[in-house]
């Protein structure tokens, strides 16, 4: 089985955060707004980013099955393995010795490992199949 998507696993480096400026009142995407408007504090995105530090990764993703989702080759995929797997959520999987990242659905006693691209086709999980849902995708981080 080839997915055509090779993960890279990081995990945050909590000791050596960093603070940049954060605009937390939001910048408009429709009519500007006044500069002073802007009120500007600090913000690491590791605290906004991991829910639980024990169990969240950074991963980057390769190759483009889950482009309707909004994962694109390169983003950069926030991982919480202490989420509970269930439908419709995206997961990164170990399926039959390869990682890959697909949209979980669970339908009557099947369980398919979905991609977000019609160039590439569900998979469906069987008893020949060894699967292990490694962790709940919880947030893209994407280069513009």
């Amino acid at each position: 089985m080839n997915t055509n998507n090779k993960i890279h696993f990081f995990v945050p480096d909590f000791e050596n955060q960093i603070e940049l400026p954060y605009i937390s009142s939001g910048i408009k995407a429709g009519f500007p707004s006044p500069a002073a408007d802007f009120d500007e504090s600090k913000i690491s995105l590791d605290n906004v980013l991991v829910k639980n530090k024990e169990a969240t990764f950074y991963a980057k993703a390769s190759g483009n099955s889950m482009t309707g989702a909004g994962i694109d080759d390169g983003d950069i995929l926030v991982i919480d393995r202490s989420i509970e797997p269930q439908s419709n959520k995206i997961a990164v999987c170990f399926i039959d010795g390869e990682f890959t990242v697909k949209r979980i659905k669970i339908e009557n006693e099947d369980v398919y490992l979905m991609p977000e691209n019609k160039n590439y086709m569900p998979i469906q999980i069987s008893e020949e199949n060894n699967l292990i849902i490694w962790g709940i995708v919880t947030y893209v981080i994407k280069k513009v």
